[in-house]
């Protein structure tokens, strides 16, 4: 129990960081938690190397890389077949067409459609196509509020026009 209480902030600081890299993992980018995370495991192993030298450093290096890389593994299996995979947290079921689901609207009934730009397009702006008003872009070129276009493609959710000259 003495090596315990005496190395107690070597092992606060290697659990918390080894906690940190797996709420890490689990949220998008490299923020807070994984900096956090790295910072205590590596004051985890300075403070082995400082208060028992650089062979237990050493040691205490490989255990904190062994530990993440297991508890990292455990938190993926669990997420994909064990307790976490059954939370409401985890999106189950997929989302289908037939079901009337859609990433995007769809668009093509503007294609070749013309209309009137509402506002100037420079490239990006509004233009009413078959009495609604929708966001279109240019391919680059300045369009003034008042011409006549065409959509010439639909890409996704952007909806390509074009000027038609008279």
């Amino acid at each position: 129990m003495e090596f315990v209480m005496q190395n107690l902030p070597i092992i606060i600081c290697a659990v918390v960081g080894i906690l940190l890299l797996i709420v890490e993992f689990f949220m998008p980018g490299f923020g807070l938690p994984g900096i956090g995370g790295l910072l205590l495991l590596l004051t985890s192993v300075v403070l082995t190397w400082y208060e028992h030298g650089a062979y237990a450093g050493l040691g205490a290096t490989l255990v904190m890389m062994a530990l993440s890389g297991i508890a990292i593994t455990l938190s993926v299996k669990s997420t994909t077949s064990g307790r976490i995979s059954r939370s409401p947290l985890i999106l189950k079921g997929s989302q289908k067409e037939e079901d009337g689901y859609q990433a995007a609207p769809n668009y093509d009934r503007y294609l070749y459609k013309s209309g009137v730009a509402e506002t100037v397009l420079r490239p990006a702006g509004i233009a009413t196509i078959e009495g609604e008003r929708i966001n279109v872009v240019s391919r680059g070129g300045f369009i003034n509020k008042g011409d006549v276009v065409t959509v010439e493609a639909i890409e996704g959710a952007r909806i390509l026009v074009k000027r038609v000259e008279s």
